[in-house]
């Protein structure tokens, strides 16, 4: 592995398996377009997996204009967030997490590495599980075993392809993402087609309106799920950029190429949950075998594959990037041995799930806002910190502690935790049965005279948004300070 500062000699053409880790990316080989961010976002965002938060917004007892409402602005605005992050990967060319030093410190870093480490591995597995129970519910429709043997061979299955695309690295990644766009989306523009008859707009216009607390708590699920849960790897993918790449375009194809889909799959997926009650409930328990229950038997194999290699698709974002965090957090091995130690981990969380949980959606919506409090605190500091830097980062500052940006940020560290603390005291476990482990949320919704734990508000959530602005706030201007002396030091010349 090449330091910061000497990297290794650019090959011509890029190796089957990319060996590079944390390492500052070279400069003859930053050569992607602001463009190409559109294919790994849009591949990865695709999967008709998306339809199912049609059930799950509405399960805010929110009508079908409010949830579209809220999931447009969710999306949009969640995958923007991303592309502010990905400006980092454009100025750094060094993953999100090593990034993420200049405002933390070189070793304060790794508080909000581990938050990160553990959204993607519980992001990848979620993925996988819900390709499983995909798998075995649509063999049982097609006459055929769904059981033990059939749920294990996909497990073992989906996570080849998860771990072998995650070692094979970013350049395989990349033309895998552009062929799977085409593939995933031409088939889920079919599936859509013959999934609106299903709809029943009187049982639509006839789901009454939430109140404004309901909103917002569906609005954080939507953000939490959609672009607030790729947030922490948003510049892995921009890190190959040219420095010279526009910062507005890496934006607009970080946010376009994360929302399109989303948009369309979950407005359909609201018109189906509020035409049935009992396809809503479904949803719950098997996300994409609900979906395929209302399509012909003829189209079951081509959906399935679909499904499966638009989950594998988001699954390798996922696992690609959590292999380079444990390498932020110090450890010291080959990137694509951190990938496949992902990987085990992954298999692990995907066979627990499937043959011994009850509840797949409760423990995760649990999952995501507790989680999503962290992460969201941790999104506010460093877009701030990225939006207030004007010049490249000092690249070898980035991995020496008596550098520039110093070995702990006291500031952006309190912050985290303060937020934290705040937010979740600001947000309920809804999952109280499935998720038992997480009912001590909530604890500040009395003493503010929110209702408590069983008020209108304990369902916004709004501890989630809380932490993502003070965060932003405090870093924008109390560390402006700061931001200006690290700026004024002189950047040595980078080494071609």
């Amino acid at each position: 592995m090449s330091s910061p500062s000497s990297p290794a000699p650019p090959s011509q053409r890029p190796r089957l398996i990319e060996t590079a880790g944390i390492e500052i990316i070279p400069e003859s080989a930053r050569t992607a377009k602001p463009r190409q961010l559109f294919w790994p976002w849009f591949a990865a965002n695709v999967s008709v997996f998306g339809m199912s938060y049609g059930s799950f917004v509405l399960g805010f007892g929110i009508s079908f204009w409010q949830a579209t409402i809220v999931s447009v602005v969710g999306i949009v605005v969640s995958f923007a967030l991303c592309g502010l992050v990905a400006i980092a990967g454009k100025r750094g060319s060094a993953p999100t997490m090593v990034l993420s030093r200049a405002a933390f410190g070189v070793e304060g870093n790794k508080v909000p590495g581990i938050v990160s480490w553990l959204v993607s591995i519980g992001w990848e597995t979620s993925l996988a599980i819900t390709a499983v129970l995909a798998t075995s519910t649509i063999f049982e429709r097609l006459g055929l075993d769904g059981g033990t043997a059939t749920k294990l061979v996909a497990t073992i299955v989906v996570a080849a392809l998860i771990v072998g695309a995650s070692v094979l690295g970013y350049h395989t990644i990349m033309k895998l993402q552009s062929w799977l766009t085409w593939i995933t989306g031409l088939i889920t523009v079919l599936y859509l087609i013959l999934a609106l008859p299903h709809v029943d707009l009187s049982a639509v216009a006839a789901v009454p309106n939430g109140s404004l607390a309901h909103m917002i708590g569906a609005l954080v699920m939507v953000m939490t799920g959609f672009g607030l849960g790729w947030i922490n790897i948003a510049a892995d993918w921009s890190r190959y950029q040219r420095r010279d790449a526009p910062d507005g375009a890496i934006v607009a194809w970080n946010t376009l190429g994360g929302a399109a889909a989303p948009i369309i799959l979950v407005v359909v997926g609201l018109l189906l949950a509020a035409s049935d009650q009992g396809f809503a409930e479904a949803v719950g328990g098997d996300p994409v075998g609900a979906l395929a229950s209302i399509l012909p038997t003829g189209i079951l194999i081509p959906f399935l594959i679909t499904a499966i290699l638009a989950l594998v698709s988001g699954a390798v974002l996922g696992i690609y990037s959590s292999g380079l965090t444990l390498l932020s957090l110090g450890i010291k091995m080959p990137r694509p041995a951190a990938a496949g130690i992902d990987g085990v981990i992954l298999t692990l969380g995907t066979i627990f799930v499937v043959f011994v949980a009850q509840d797949f959606i409760g423990p995760f919506q649990s999952f995501l806002i507790t989680l999503g409090v962290p992460l969201a605190s941790w999104a506010g500091l460093l877009i701030a910190d990225v939006l207030r830097r004007k010049r490249p980062y000092a690249e070898a500052d980035l991995f020496d502690k008596r550098g520039r940006y110093g070995s702990w940020d006291l500031v952006s560290l309190a912050t985290l935790v303060v937020t934290s603390v705040i937010g979740w005291g600001l947000v309920v476990n809804t999952f109280a049965e499935a998720a038992a482990w997480n009912n001590w949320q909530g604890y500040l919704l009395g003493p503010l005279g929110l209702g408590g734990r069983e008020g209108d508000w304990a369902y916004a959530n709004v501890g989630v948004l809380l932490a993502l602005v003070l965060s932003f706030l405090v870093g924008y201007f109390l560390r402006a300070p700061k931001i200006a002396a690290q700026e004024a030091l002189p950047v040595p010349q980078a080494q071609p």
